[in-house]
């Protein structure tokens, strides 16, 4: 079965006029070129010193404010960025959940937590977590109840917060020099959420990492007992930590659908060379498959630039970027599925047999996609989210919701 290039001869023909940013980039993405090496450990402080170097070059955060170490391009040209660096098959960062606190601290924040946590966090050289989900706080996030109770500082200059319950599901844990969490400073409900910055070196804290299918400990259980956080650490005002909590900027929000977009085209060609390789393409099954992964990368473009249309229109993609998340996650499992048969018995294979077919990156990541449709909000919430506030059907919970404009 043919790759299918036609999308990126498209977005080639609409790109903007090379810029002076777009020279640099492609001139450091030229130095750098080459594969990931294959040990979990090196691939980690490779992507680290790759992010570190880009954000010295000043090409890190392309829809961030200059003031916040961002480049502050244009939309156009942060489409045209995340072009360039899926191309160049440039690492991710190996810290996603940066780029949730950070727009929070460029929005919310203070100047000094502004100045003490986004280069670090561009630079990769600070990992962060997120303290959100609980074992009775999963989907219902406002049931939470790690509490923080606002104390007297010890050395007597301002306040601490004791914070003290569990969280779980948290991704990275075990890597992480920091988590914003929401904490309850307040009564029950969302009003009595405050969105605190958390240093996992703090005395009373305790990572439990829960291993997952791949064999790996991608996620942790974190219980914190009475640990003590400064009063500076909290973002934004006390008992305002929920509205905190749903900031994000609506421009790097439907770029990083773009940038999804790109990646996943590239993984799907790379699927298709695959089977042309080993003959698999032959199988009119297999072909089956391969055409339902092409009718789903293209309706990723199209939710992609959906959400970007709602951007250019000054509107927020609001609940609107839950069909995102669904389609996304959903197209990782069908996506892997697919990788499967064509693999055959290979897909067996794991990472550690060195004759496994590209490193056993398939069977990997067929394994991680099990778990797509749980994290970051389930897919029958995601579901919910869709019907009430995109398409106004009635509440699950009674009543009707406003549909949003979009």
């Amino acid at each position: 079965m043919p790759a299918v290039t036609a999308a990126d001869a498209d977005a080639d023909r609409s790109a903007p006029p090379a810029a002076e940013w777009l020279g640099r980039l492609r001139a450091f993405l030229a130095d750098r070129a080459g594969r990931p090496p294959r040990d979990r450990a090196e691939r980690l402080a490779w992507a680290r010193a790759f992010h570190a170097d880009l954000t010295e070059a000043g090409l890190a955060a392309p829809g961030w404010p200059v003031e916040a170490g961002g480049m502050a391009l244009e939309l156009s040209d942060q489409i045209a960025y995340h072009r360039e660096m899926a191309r160049a098959r440039a690492p991710k960062h190996p810290c996603a959940l940066s780029f949730i606190v950070a727009p929070t601290l460029i929005k919310h924040g203070t100047q000094e937590q502004k100045d003490r946590f986004l280069r670090p966090l561009l630079r990769a050289d600070e990992f962060w977590c997120q303290g959100f989900s609980e074992p009775g706080a999963g989907s219902d996030l406002t049931a939470l109840s790690t509490r923080a109770r606002r104390v007297p500082a010890q050395d007597g200059d301002g306040d601490d917060f004791l914070v003290t319950g569990q969280k779980v599901w948290t991704t990275q844990a075990h890597l992480a020099d920091w988590m914003f969490a929401l904490v309850r400073t307040g009564g029950p409900g969302a009003e009595g959420i405050s969105y605190l910055l958390i240093p996992m070196d703090t005395p009373g804290i305790t990572v439990r990492p829960l291993r997952d299918l791949t064999g790996a400990a991608h996620f942790a259980e974190v219980f914190l007992d009475e640990v003590r956080v400064p009063a500076g650490n909290l973002v934004g005002e006390q008992d305002g930590g929920w509205s905190i909590a749903r900031t994000s900027l609506g421009h790097e929000r439907a770029t990083a659908f773009l940038a999804d977009e790109y990646r996943y085209r590239r993984v799907v060609d790379e699927l298709f060379a695959l089977a042309r390789s080993t003959g698999a393409g032959q199988d009119p099954v297999v072909r089956q498959s391969l055409a339902r992964i092409e009718a789903w990368v293209r309706v990723l473009a199209s939710n992609s630039r959906r959400a970007l249309d709602t951007v250019l229109a000054g509107r927020d993609p609001g609940a609107s970027a839950s069909v995102n998340r669904l389609v996304r996650a959903e197209f990782d499992q069908i996506l892997h599925s697919a990788a499967l048969r064509v693999l055959g018995p290979d897909a067996v294979l794991g990472l550690r047999e060195p004759t496994a077919p590209e490193g056993a990156r398939w069977t990997y990541g067929y394994l991680r996609s099990l778990a797509s449709t749980i994290g970051a909000g389930t897919a029958e919430i995601q579901r919910n989210t869709i019907a009430e506030k995109v398409l106004g059907l009635p509440s699950h919970l009674g009543g009707t919701v406003a549909r949003e404009g979009n």
